[in-house]
């Protein structure tokens, strides 16, 4: 009888090993998905400091180009009200600033 209550125990000392050794590999395969985990936030928050950076940049660049279009459309604006004033002092058909 003791026979069998080693064979039994050594069974359930082999059944006790290998969910021990599944235990194992699965915190194993956890923390190297932690891991993974951890470099993928890394790399993420490294991207968004990247495009923070990008943004700003070209908010900047947009701030500078909608400023120089400004510039550009009040100029435009009194070239025209000069040509328009230069234009309006001859009537129609006749010549034009001193134009034969």
């Amino acid at each position: 009888m003791s026979t069998v209550s080693l064979e039994t125990a050594l069974k359930l000392l082999e059944a006790a090993l290998g969910q021990l050794e599944t235990a194992a590999q699965r915190k194993l395969d956890l923390e190297r998905r932690r891991g993974d985990l951890e470099t993928e936030l890394a790399i993420m928050q490294d991207d968004r400091s990247r495009l923070a950076i990008d943004l700003d940049g070209a908010l900047s660049r947009l701030k500078q180009v909608e400023s120089t279009a400004g510039d550009a459309v009040m100029r435009l604006d009194r070239a025209m009200l000069a040509i328009g004033s230069a234009l309006g002092d001859a009537p129609p058909g006749s010549p034009r600033n001193g134009d034969p």
